[in-house]
């Protein structure tokens, strides 16, 4: 699978770009800020319908526009076979996909059909910040590896969102209807014990891959791991939400569930947070995005778009190096890079032989050199 074009229209810092890209390599050249990273941005909202930036859609729109458009076009093995795909959102409007000008009738529909991996220089804040980042990160892996999955999410989402909406309506004089909470509740539980089941079964599978990963960059100096951490591993949730309804109700939310549980990544049985390097950090966050890589590939049959930001400012050489070696060897399949120097990108990527297509990016304008 490849992106054959970009085009963007009052996106971000852009007021219109359209680009060409090559299969193999894509080099974004140019100054902080200049828009480099929005470039990949646009390319993940193609693939997971939203910023891995912007925690809003609206914060996408040029300022002083009211709507903004990210159109791309793939080409899945038969380069006669084009697929367009467009993400438009107007100011006060719901955001639409089109698929050749069909828009989804859901947006899951269109989740792990155009995979994308984004290694950033942020990708340590999954080691540093709380648990509901982790479980967005593999809840986002495993929606793209798994439609059931997915759906069981979105159902026990909007499950919660009701549930938790009850118990704020008990704090008024009228008390919160009981026997709905119960219904919830009852529909609820199964839901957040198979999505426990699938977490822990997709760890197991996952492991043993980020491990290979870690060692291969710290040349196998430390024993990393991931462990799950959910209530609801050893216990009943039904019995779990009967025992925490008092708790639930005087906090106003749903204290013990799926939406509670947490991977922990540990170091020589230590947090890793509190007892790994910098540099160990940057290995354990690189390892995981390299494991993710590796099993949508061999999921989807094809490779994903592997989005690389900032890494020559940011990494250190060694680990700089070892993502350069995997795309010499043509382990991944269309890459996306930025930087500040063109130069030092190019003899960075003297050995690769993948056809390479370099852009200049300066103040939200975009050109190929």
């Amino acid at each position: 699978m490849t992106l054959d074009s970009l085009q963007l229209l009052f996106f971000k810092n852009y007021d219109d770009a359209a680009l060409r890209l090559s299969p193999g390599l894509n080099c974004f050249i140019g100054d902080n800020g200049s828009g480099k990273t929005n470039l990949l941005d646009a390319i993940h909202y193609l693939s997971l319908t939203k910023s891995a930036i912007s925690a809003s859609d609206a914060l996408c729109i040029k300022q002083g526009a009211d709507f903004f458009v990210v159109k791309g076009t793939f080409t899945n093995d038969n380069p006669a076979n084009q697929e367009v795909i467009q993400v438009s959102l107007r100011q006060g409007q719901k955001k639409t996909i089109t698929h050749d000008k069909q828009p989804y009738e859901r947006m899951a529909d269109h989740i792990g059909r155009y995979p994308a991996v984004l290694i950033s220089p942020y990708d340590t804040d999954l080691i540093r910040q709380g648990s509901e980042e982790r479980r967005k990160y593999f809840d986002s892996l495993m929606a793209q590896l798994d439609h059931e999955f997915l759906e069981l999410l979105i159902s026990y989402n909007a499950l919660l969102r009701q549930r938790n909406a009850v118990l704020k309506q008990g704090v008024g004089s009228h008390g919160f209807d009981r026997e709905y909470l119960l219904a919830l509740d009852e529909q609820l539980a199964p839901l957040g014990q198979q999505i426990t089941a699938l977490r822990a079964a997709f760890l197991a599978e996952y492991l043993p891959i980020f491990q290979q990963h870690y060692q291969q960059l710290a040349d196998g100096r430390e024993q990393v791991t991931l462990t799950y951490k959910s209530q609801l591993v050893d216990a009943d949730f039904a019995q779990l939400l009967r025992l925490n309804e008092r708790r639930d109700f005087v906090l106003q939310r749903s204290t013990t569930g799926s939406h509670r549980d947490d991977f922990v990544f540990l170091m020589e049985e230590m947090p890793v947070k509190s007892h790994a390097s910098q540099g160990q950090q940057k290995s354990f966050a690189i390892a995981l995005k390299l494991a993710q890589f590796e099993l949508l590939a061999a999921k989807q049959q094809h490779k994903p778009l592997l989005l690389l930001d900032d890494i020559f400012d940011r990494l250190d050489d060694k680990r700089i190096a070892r993502l350069l070696e995997l795309v010499a060897d043509e382990t991944f399949g269309q890459v996306f890079l930025t930087d500040t120097n063109l130069e030092r990108t190019d003899q960075a990527l003297s050995r690769v032989t993948i056809p390479i297509r370099r852009f200049r990016v300066s103040n939200g304008t975009v050109a190929a050199v």
